[in-house]
């Protein structure tokens, strides 16, 4: 990331689509309380209208799973493990969930892959709108949200999670978020929080003064 302002916010709503929110895919890989993924997609319903009432730029990013986009290595363990593909491009499964992309709001794409980064365009887009912080909302928070947060913050931005607008699969929801906070440097806090939609500031003089003397 280079050129930022100090203060340019975006919200990314990840892989908000109906294979991952709903209907048999979602119930047959969630496996748990449906109700954790409706309350999930009903806090990024209220995190966009947020965001687009104060001004931060929404972005969303969608998965598409087609088999002719997976690598060898998605495709060996898809088959180990009998997983099938989702969020196929055009079907229902990968239609967004709840809320979509009004006009002229940016929808990236990543093809059976994680990271929002690697869609194409993406990254030169935040340079470009000189986003230097990210607000993350979506599915799933120890998967592509994770991944996405980890790219981001290696790359200089900061993040925010927002914890009423997304649900871990694989493991704990909190132990996630206390990861993030940990490695990332991550505020985990929810949409309804005024600090979710400014970027912390960094200022290398406080640095200097929390340095004990020689």
């Amino acid at each position: 990331m280079t050129g930022a302002e100090p203060d340019r916010t975006a919200l990314l709503v990840v892989d908000l689509q109906n294979d991952f929110c709903a209907g048999p895919a979602a119930l047959a890989r969630f496996g748990k309380d449906m109700a954790v993924l409706e309350r999930a997609a009903a806090g990024c319903v209220r995190a966009v209208a947020r965001a687009r009432e104060t001004g931060v730029e929404v972005l969303f990013v969608r998965f598409v799973g087609d088999p002719e986009h997976q690598g060898p290595a998605w495709r060996l363990r898809d088959r180990t493990l009998g997983k099938r593909p989702k969020c196929l491009e055009g079907s229902w499964g990968a239609r967004f969930h709840g809320v979509v992309p009004a006009p002229g709001e940016r929808v990236f794409t990543k093809r059976a892959c994680f990271d929002a980064f690697l869609s194409d365009g993406f990254e030169e887009y935040l340079g470009a709108r000189g986003v230097s912080h990210v607000v993350l909302a979506g599915l799933y928070a120890d998967v592509c949200v994770d991944t996405t947060a980890r790219t981001a913050f290696q790359k200089g931005f900061h993040v925010t999670v927002l914890t009423d607008c997304t649900a871990a699969l694989h493991l704990p929801y909190d132990a996630v978020l206390r990861f993030m906070r940990l490695v990332y440097g991550a505020r985990t806090i929810t949409a309804d929080d005024p600090r979710a939609w400014t970027a912390p500031v960094y200022r290398a003089e406080e640095e200097t003064c929390a340095r004990p003397p020689r």
